[in-house]
């Protein structure tokens, strides 16, 4: 008798596990992480660019959540390609669950009566009080929370629609115009969403100018992002390939695409 092969003897299976990982990590990460707004100039030491649009200016500043936002766009596009619909729709899922997960689990610790000699630990640090630091960073309000959960599930579902539109039309064919075409409209609506409820619905009452002029800067960096990941995209599409084996990274795609 043949001997039957175990799960994760597989290959498929446990690289959609390390995608999967990967994929969830780097979500709830960016929603963690991005309560920092860093300035992009300043980082890279250039001059400030001012941008002037629909009566608004600034400089380039961004969440920090946006350093893992383009490996989530890449994650998806993978996913996508070796494991279809059903394997995005599984792992956006996921990912939203761990999202709210981690969220509960820190306003939980937030709640928690700090030990007296902690709050006052980081003093030497410039951190007078660590309760205190400790609920801004990790206490993001629940407008900012819902606008990213909304903004994250609704963008992941256009993503493997358009995704998998273009595919249809062009087979296995440009690889790049499915993976970048179904990131901008995704990202048009998600850059739009998040700032929407967050900020316009939420208590700041951003007028529209404000909201349109933030919203499409923040598009215009991922789709850049986007763009600049396309070489990389070809890269994990052949290590996977190597990986599986051609027969098999070829199975997975017809599956994918079916």
């Amino acid at each position: 008798m043949p001997v039957a092969t175990r799960t994760l003897d597989d290959r498929a299976v446990r690289l959609f596990i390390v995608l999967s990982a990967f994929f969830c990590v780097n979500a709830v990460l960016a929603e963690f992480i991005g309560v920092k707004i860093f300035a992009l100039e300043d980082t890279l030491g250039i001059t400030p660019l001012q941008w002037n649009l629909f009566g608004q200016s600034g400089s380039l500043s961004f969440t920090a959540g946006t350093l893992l936002w383009p490996v989530v766009f890449l994650m998806t596009d993978v996913i996508n390609e070796f494991f279809g619909r059903r394997g995005v729709r599984t792992i956006s899922w996921l990912a939203a669950g761990l999202i709210v997960y981690g969220f509960v689990f820190a306003f939980a610790a937030i709640a928690l009566a700090p030990a007296d000699w902690w709050v006052k630990a980081a003093q030497a640090q410039g951190v007078g009080d660590y309760q205190a630091a400790f609920a801004a960073v990790f206490g993001q309000g629940l407008w900012t929370i819902a606008g990213s959960l909304v903004a994250f599930i609704i963008g992941q579902l256009i993503d493997v629609a358009v995704f998998h539109r273009i595919r249809s039309v062009t087979g296995e064919k440009h690889v790049w115009l499915r993976a970048t075409g179904s990131t901008a409209v995704s990202q048009l609506v998600d850059s739009f969403v998040v700032l929407y409820i967050a900020f316009v619905l939420g208590p700041q009452k951003w007028p529209t100018s404000l909201f349109l002029a933030v919203s499409t800067v923040n598009y215009a960096y991922k789709m850049l992002a986007a763009i600049a990941l396309i070489p990389l995209i070809y890269l994990v599409r052949a290590a996977i390939t190597g990986y599986l084996g051609e027969a098999r990274a070829r199975e997975l795609r017809e599956q994918a695409a079916g």
